[in-house]
């Protein structure tokens, strides 16, 4: 059952503008009040590569529940039921022509509208976060059907582990559980990889191998790094999700599977669409429900159950984590989220033999380790201003001192002298936010 989520409660629902069809087909751009611009130039806010549509073609813009175009003087002009037209207003659901280009103005797909479950596990995936709650109660509706998923979400959010509790959770749990990397492979090998080959179909192939499909029959496939896959894998892996039927490498033969199938992706891959390097009509198979998973950083509150989950589950006593170690570890950014968060924990436990609880153990968060990819000081703009900047100056502050530390080897005179910052000052502000040990010597 999908909710009926009005825009901003405006009462108009969210609608965007798609091409529906042609070479461009999936690209789109969503509707408001602002005006937005259809065209063949770069500044335009739908693109298209149609070569019969103007530069700047025409303008939509919302009013209300109803959209009013503009055409912009365009040399083919803008078509609508037949007619040419240079200004109307339309509902949800129009289809214009500009060029040989349709465009639909449609309503976006909407999230589920399920209460959060009152579970705080979900196969391996533990939490009580509000955020987190909400993914279990889709995951939990979702887990006894062969519903396609489309598991969304940042590098070490926990993707496999959602794929490998919705397959726990199935009656397909006795069957075979199979995880291809895509991002990890070559074209050509990912292809041998995933649908097999027969003896002689390229240079090595001296025996026959039955692909990762194949042997996902009666169980569960997941696909990781979805948005690497090339075109020509593309189209295959379209085939085989629309008529369950495989054909290895220079076979001649299809075999029918019965497989459900489970993709993540690190990537925008709307936006891949809407740049041309993924098909809209697999992402439409697979995208039957989408489940986006929060990154650690908006759910700090899940901290201590996810620690008392590790450390449990490496042997310590199972006990509520507190004190300065778990405040570093909420005082941090997380950019590799809950796997980064499992790598600290391994090694402060294999740095303190003996530790008997989370207590023992000295939580060190290397300074010198690198942001990940467009991680950016975050600013919340769900927080009051105060709070929003406080979060902003605290994660600069970290970072600063730990890059400062890195480059000097953990010297503080140096450091001091390097950053300007007295030298007092700087151990106090490392002690914070734990960059050097609390009882270290306060000589070099």
């Amino acid at each position: 059952m999908y909710s009926d989520i009005l825009d901003g409660g405006t009462g108009r629902l969210r609608c965007q503008i798609v091409v529906s069809d042609g070479p461009d087909r999936g690209r789109a751009c969503r509707l408001g009040d602002a005006e937005i611009v259809v065209g063949t130039a770069a500044g335009c806010d739908l693109v298209v590569s149609d070569d019969r549509v103007s530069a700047r073609h025409l303008a939509v813009q919302g009013e209300g529940s109803r959209f009013a175009v503009r055409d912009l003087g365009s040399t083919n002009g803008t078509w609508y039921e037949g007619s040419r037209v240079s200004q109307l207003t339309v509902p949800a659901g129009t289809t214009l022509l500009v060029g040989r280009t349709p465009l639909r103005i449609e309503a976006e797909a909407q999230p589920l509208d399920l209460p959060p479950s009152q579970a705080r596990r979900f196969g391996e995936l533990v939490g009580e976060s509000l955020a987190i709650r909400e993914v279990f109660a889709v995951l939990e509706r979702i887990a006894g059907s062969d519903a396609t998923v489309l598991v969304e979400g940042e590098t070490g959010t926990g993707k496999e582990l959602v794929a490998r509790a919705l397959h726990d959770a199935s009656r397909r749990r006795r069957g075979p559980f199979v995880a291809v990397d895509c991002g990890a492979l070559p074209e050509s090998l990912l292809e041998s990889e995933l649908f097999g080959h027969v003896r002689g179909a390229f240079t090595g192939a001296a025996q026959p191998r039955a692909g990762m499909i194949v042997r996902a029959d009666g169980g569960t496939l997941m696909l990781d790094e979805l948005g690497r896959i090339s075109p020509t894998v593309q189209a295959r892996l379209l085939r085989v999700l629309e008529e369950r039927v495989v054909r290895p490498l220079g076979g001649d033969t299809e075999r029918a599977v019965d497989v459900r199938v489970i993709a993540a992706s690190r990537d925008d891959v709307d936006a891949e669409v809407a740049a041309g390097r993924f098909r809209p009509d697999l992402l439409y198979r697979l995208a039957v429900v989408r489940v986006g998973l929060p990154p650690l950083r908006s759910r700090r509150e899940d901290l201590p159950i996810l620690v008392r989950e590790l450390v449990r589950r490496r042997g310590l006593a199972d006990e509520p984590p507190a004190g300065p170690n778990l405040d570093r570890l909420i005082a941090h950014a997380w950019p590799g989220n809950v796997r980064e968060l499992r790598n600290v924990i391994d090694r402060a436990i294999a740095l303190a033999p003996g530790a008997q609880r989370f207590a023992d153990l000295t939580i060190r968060i290397d300074p010198a380790q690198p942001a990940a990819a467009g991680d950016g000081l975050a600013v919340r703009s769900d927080l009051p201003y105060a709070e929003a900047k406080a979060l902003v100056l605290h994660e600069l502050e970290r970072r600063y001192l730990g890059d400062i530390l890195a480059r000097t080897g953990g010297n503080l005179s140096a450091a001091s002298r390097v950053s300007g910052i007295d030298r007092k000052h700087l151990r106090s502000l490392a002690r914070k936010h734990g960059l050097i040990d609390d009882a270290a010597p306060d000589d070099e």
